[in-house]
């Protein structure tokens, strides 16, 4: 089970970062956050495919095509934990060494979206105070730390929830 989780959580974690780090190349280092959550998110599913793929293997290689929801869940969350600290060290990695404006590039960004749907002066205001609060906070290591996980986590802790779901199995 440790060399299908280490495996499966390794390679997800380098999917889960592929497209950004495909992505800075091609772009040398500029941000452009149009359509990034969506190539974020979908590169983050097709990762945490590898859960699916780890769990099966291990039922119905390993184990005599049986495994119980918890253990299930639980090689889910092991792949998770290893896939999302690679992609929060890879983040890491890329904020302190060229990406150390995310903060106002998101801000900027947060601020234009909600002028472009027409939003009212005091909500821009809000917006505008609550995005300087983000910046200060995500200039703050532990804060970045988190932010990233947060990212990535809840996602898959949702697959590992329906892989396990799907692929419990019961002794005959």
């Amino acid at each position: 089970m440790k060399k299908i989780v280490l495996v499966c959580g390794l390679i997800a974690g380098l999917i889960s970062t592929s497209w950004w780090l495909g992505y800075s190349l091609v772009t040398r280092g500029k941000t452009i956050l149009e359509n990034g959550e969506i190539y974020g998110y979908a590169s983050m599913i097709l990762a945490f495919s590898l859960i699916y793929v780890g769990v099966r293997t291990y039922r119905n290689k390993y184990n005599g095509g049986v495994v119980s929801f918890g253990k299930a869940f639980l090689m889910g969350l092991y792949i998770t934990l290893i896939a999302s600290t690679i992609y929060v060290g890879v983040w890491l990695i890329s904020y302190y060494t060229y990406a150390g404006n995310f903060g106002q590039l998101w801000a900027d960004h947060v601020i234009k979206k909600a002028q472009e749907s027409g939003a009212s002066a005091a909500v821009i205001a809000q917006k505008k105070a609550e995005m300087a609060d983000f910046i200060v906070m995500y200039k703050n290591p532990i804060f970045n730390i988190l932010f990233t996980y947060m990212e990535i986590l809840p996602v898959g802790l949702i697959v590992s929830l329906i892989t396990a779901f799907v692929l419990k199995r019961k002794k005959i």
